[in-house]
């Protein structure tokens, strides 16, 4: 199933050759001889648990189910329970740790989550090393994706979906165009705008706006700045809330018509409210871009289910059938051609396959890798604003 209409004409998708530009924190100190890993039961127990975000995985609507996975199910045999867990990477992954650490199942094998916490989750050995053997179509993985910072070689990660932050509104509702960031904080729109709650989408937009690079050295100073002003915007009551992926609970309802947003967000919004006048744009200022990453838990006792649904996962064909739902970018090579097969014009959307032109040109940007002290810190001060 398509979620068929585009946004708006100004709005624009991440160039695959900047797709590495999101690649935070350095790799992981240990290696799969350090781990101590549980016994996988995955030939004799034929079940999956998979924890991801909401509206991440093509759905239909009428059957009530998600019918690649239903493909796969009846394919391999492993029945598959799917969980849109993850609202936020602090908020899951605050609840899940400290049972990982104590090696205490969590009831998930495999977990979906943004670079900079895979990055947390490699470096603190709490994830599984992946079996790329097992695992050939993992070679279709975009060759600006293969080789990141935190997980060289890609053998703990593989990455679900990339995308970019920006600004989100009902045109109709707002009466006109949002096109910066002062469009979208005036005095009309106060009190019903959301922003996200991931620090480097929000945070980072703000940074962009006071004119900073935020892919570069930036100081500590120009992140208190961004800071300061998402808190002052939330003092005077310009902002509604602070959200993870709920924020949408918010625009559905009509308590906020506009906000900082996900991409393919705009598209659930309107498939699922059938109204058109959702619109999507990238501030003049610029946006952020990131990918999401599949991993199997430390604690999961069935690495070789995951590492199939993961392997299912990148056949072009599957992925063009994700792709045209969610309408994020696919990071499958190959899918471009399928989807072509069935939807020219789909194939051709600029949310999905991208030109690295839309990065250069519009400013769209990876917020830059940090320290792992720069990431104790900076969460923490962000955490103290929004009252994570």
């Amino acid at each position: 199933m398509s979620r068929r209409s585009l946004l708006s004409a100004g709005a624009l998708g991440m160039g695959a050759a900047a797709l590495s530009a999101c690649a935070p924190p350095a790799p992981p100190s240990g290696g799969p001889a350090q781990l101590a890993l549980p016994t996988d039961v995955s030939a004799t127990d034929k079940t999956l648990r998979w924890a991801n975000w909401t509206a991440y995985l093509d759905y239909d609507e009428e059957a009530k189910n998600y019918p690649t996975l239903e493909a796969f199910m009846k394919e391999t045999g492993i029945a598959t329970t799917y969980s849109e867990d993850v609202d936020d990477n602090d908020s899951y992954v605050s609840k899940v740790r400290p049972q990982l650490e104590a090696r205490q199942d969590i009831e998930r094998d495999i977990v979906t989550l943004t670079d900079w916490m895979a990055a947390r989750l490699i470096r603190d050995q709490l994830v599984q090393p992946l079996e790329l053997i097992q695992m050939p179509n993992a070679g279709n993985l975009l060759p600006q994706l293969k080789e990141v910072s935190f997980d060289p070689g890609r053998n703990y990660s593989l990455t679900w979906q990339s995308g970019f932050a920006g600004i989100g509104y009902d045109r109709e509702k707002v009466g006109r165009d949002l096109k910066t960031l002062d469009d979208l904080f005036s005095e009309d729109l106060k009190g019903r705008v959301v922003v996200l709650s991931e620090m480097r989408d929000t945070v980072g937009l703000m940074m962009q706006w006071q004119g900073v690079d935020i892919a570069g050295q930036w100081t500590q100073a120009q992140f208190d700045e961004g800071v300061a002003k998402v808190d002052q915007l939330i003092g005077d009551g310009y902002i509604r809330r602070v959200k993870g992926n709920a924020y949408l609970n918010d625009l559905k309802s009509g308590n906020a018509i506009a906000g900082i947003v996900w991409s393919g967000d705009l598209f659930v919004l309107r498939f699922e409210t059938e109204n058109d006048n959702w619109q999507f744009t990238i501030p003049e200022s610029g946006g952020t871009l990131w990918s999401d990453n599949m991993m199997v838990p430390i604690t999961s006792t069935h690495r070789r289910n995951a590492q199939t649904l993961m392997n299912y996962y990148y056949e072009p064909e599957v992925a063009a059938q994700v792709a045209a739902y969610v309408n994020y970018v696919c990071p499958v090579v190959g899918a471009q051609e399928e989807l072509a097969k069935t939807d020219p014009e789909l194939a051709e959307s600029p949310f999905i396959f991208p030109s690295a032109d839309y990065i250069k040109e519009n400013n769209i940007q990876g917020f830059r890798a940090l320290t792992a002290q720069e990431d104790a810190d900076l969460s923490a001060q962000w955490a103290r604003v929004v009252g994570n």
